[in-house]
């Protein structure tokens, strides 16, 4: 490993390391004596009542951890549900170690981003933890992206099998998170609002580890606790956007048309009374990270520059776009670190390889640095582009590294670097040069992070 690769790696493990789960949830809730505090929120421990603890998505299980360590007295019991292998996150005398436990709180795993049979019955299981529950209770809610997937809980009329296909078609569609989820909210019986009517009466303070750009609490993780703003009629033009009409299994396409109609109903809306009982903070995000990654730089002698927004759309196109403004600021004479943090998207054809959106923005990255001519010495221009979660795509690997040498080894070790980009194929491609960033899953989530270095 070069030495420029090598600080990139750091910049990146410490832009996760900032958004790590037990530590951004103890920031925000505290305990003193018998008082929960939340912001200008509390709730009364030694009253009568009971402490429930549910939760999905990949930081889940250790934002529990962080709540057992508060309140792990009052618990009563629980269930938070992660990607497969990510309950493996869970720390031990705050050091990360394979085998630690939640005391109180039911852990289970399951499928993502397809969904499964697994998921279903943890998403069975977290409801039945909120029935019957009192105006005396305090549900804290642990949220993180990923929790669309592992929680299915398909409506009366559509199967797992049907909320699965729809998922695969999504997926390969090209459509933002923000499609994505207004499909599945209105497919699901816990989505978009439903799991705080659930809850009632009990107060509900959830807390939230941020996906999504703009931290939009309807959109992380679907939003099961807050009032969900899109409608069915929004979810037929996504549909027919995404080129998915007549593709959808016929329970799925019957399902829209009736709540188009007004057949079924609608999820809970923004302003409905039966969600005034909860309260919701975002407790970790993107920004954050990007933060943290911009100290890091700074503190091995790089001049910090951040994005000027979310890097968004089509991965190829993001990545391209990131290198040429990476080499733009080659002109300075400065060491410079361009950071950059979101979440891109690639839509897939029939035939396509093994890949995720950061190794494709690495590869379209790749093919730019490339083409740039420079002279002897180290490459001037090296990028970095990984998940925060440590799973880039259906992959093991976080995201891939490429630099201005990346072309010409991969033509040394006979890869045509368009081929695989066309063909949405870079793992291998990466594996090939030894390129790929292996992070294992961090037990957090807030989309992806892009760093550039120069000079």
């Amino acid at each position: 490993m070069n030495d420029r690769h090598a600080e990139l790696r750091s910049i990146f493990s410490a832009a996760v390391a900032a958004v790590e789960p037990r530590a951004a949830l103890l920031r925000y809730v505290r305990r003193a004596g018998t008082r929960l505090l939340l912001d200008d929120w509390q709730h009364d421990l030694g009253a009568d009542g009971r402490v429930v603890v549910v939760g999905a998505g990949k930081a889940s299980a250790a934002m529990a951890q962080a709540v057992e360590q508060l309140v792990g007295d009052r618990i009563d019991h629980g269930v938070v549900v992660v990607k497969y292998g990510h309950g493996a996150t869970l720390a031990s005398d705050a050091t990360l170690a394979h085998g630690a436990t939640l005391a109180k709180v039911q852990l289970m795993e399951a499928g993502h981003p397809v969904p499964d049979a697994a998921g279903e019955i943890a998403a069975r299981a977290l409801e039945k933890a909120l029935h019957g529950l009192t105006a005396n209770d305090l549900v804290i809610a642990c949220w993180s992206g990923g929790a669309s997937a592992l929680l299915p809980a398909p409506r009366a009329g559509i199967t797992l099998a049907d909320k699965q296909e729809t998922t695969r078609l999504l997926l390969a569609s090209g459509g933002d998170i923000a499609a994505l989820n207004a499909v599945r909210k209105h497919l699901s019986r816990s989505k978009g609002g439903q799991l705080a009517v659930r809850a009632l009466p009990a107060a509900v303070w959830c807390l939230a580890i941020s996906d999504v750009v703009g931290d939009d609490p309807a959109t992380i993780g679907s939003g099961p606790f807050v009032g969900d703003p899109t409608t069915f009629a929004e979810v037929d033009v996504h549909i027919q956007r995404l080129g998915l009409r007549g593709q959808l299994p016929p329970s799925v396409t019957h399902l829209i048309a009736d709540g188009v109609a007004g057949k079924i109903a609608e999820t809970p809306k923004p302003g409905d009374e039966r969600l005034a009982h909860v309260r919701y903070r975002v407790i970790a995000n993107n920004v954050e990270a990007v933060a943290a990654a911009a100290t890091a730089a700074q503190s091995i002698g790089y001049t910090p520059i951040i994005w000027r927004g979310p890097v968004t759309g089509e991965a190829r196109a993001a990545g391209a776009t990131f290198a040429c403004a990476a080499l733009h600021e080659q002109s300075s004479g400065q060491r410079v670190c361009l950071i950059a943090g979101g979440e891109t998207t690639v839509t897939l054809g029939k035939n396509h390889g093994i890949g995720g959106r950061n190794q494709e923005f690495a590869l379209a990255a790749a093919g730019v640095l490339g083409a740039s001519p420079w002279r002897g010495g180290p490459a001037p221009v090296a990028i970095l582009s990984g998940g925060t979660d440590g799973n880039d795509g259906p992959t093991d690997a976080a995201g891939a590294i490429a630099d201005g040498t990346t072309m010409n080894r991969a033509h040394a070790a006979g890869l045509d670097l368009e081929h695989h980009l066309s063909h949405h194929n870079a793992y291998p491609f990466f594996a090939r040069l030894g390129d790929l960033v292996y992070s294992g899953p961090t037990g957090t989530n807030v989309m992806d992070i892009q760093v550039a270095l120069v000079g």
